[in-house]
């Protein structure tokens, strides 16, 4: 589909020529997150009114309450008009976003790899299958929580295969938090002086 041109009438209304329908800011913001072109026209002079409407469009959402450009960038932004660099900034910029969308599109497309199916499930499912085993290993080692009461005769052996890996996390956790015991009282010595 080529470039959709968009009638701006007299009365202020937008008339998309490809659906032959009149459209709103909001349909045209929708277009734009689609990634589908268009120019806008002044339907009796036939000037290129696009820059203002997508400025519009901008104005509109940043009113809604989604702001999305800081108070310094656009006090920044201003400060270029007039400005001999105002010449270069419409290109640095695209060129930024054009990076920042290429990085975006590289970030999803890794998260997508990364959280794929494995023959086993997600990642995610894997990860709290293996912290739930450790969870049941760090407990049996506590009887009063009702591990290894409720044993049946086959289970002591996989019981003695736990109970080192248990013994192993435990005192893995006992590092950790001793680790942070003494952290947590070299910055209250820090704070203290």
């Amino acid at each position: 589909m080529g470039t959709v041109v968009i009638k701006k009438y007299a009365n202020r209304r937008l008339y998309n020529t490809a659906s032959s329908s009149y459209v709103t800011l909001d349909d045209l913001a929708h277009m734009v997150r689609q990634g589908v072109e268009f120019v806008v026209y002044d339907a009796k002079t036939n000037d290129d009114l696009t820059r203002q409407i997508l400025t519009q469009i901008i104005f509109e959402q940043e009113n809604r309450g989604e702001a999305l450009l800081p108070v310094q960038f656009l006090r920044q932004l201003i400060g270029f008009y007039g400005d001999k660099m105002q010449a270069v900034l419409p290109s640095y910029l695209e060129m930024s976003l054009d990076h920042f969308t290429r990085q975006q599109d590289e970030l999803r497309q890794q998260f997508t790899r990364a959280f794929a199916q494995t023959p086993g499930g997600s990642l995610m499912e894997e990860a709290a299958r293996q912290n739930m085993a450790m969870f049941e290993r760090a407990m049996r080692m506590f009887p009063a929580f009702g591990y290894g009461a409720a044993q049946t005769p086959s289970e002591p052996q996989a019981k003695t295969e736990a109970e080192p890996a248990a013994a192993d996390d435990l005192t893995e956790m006992k590092k950790q938090m001793e680790a942070m015991r003494a952290q947590l009282d070299r910055l209250s010595k820090a704070s203290g002086q």
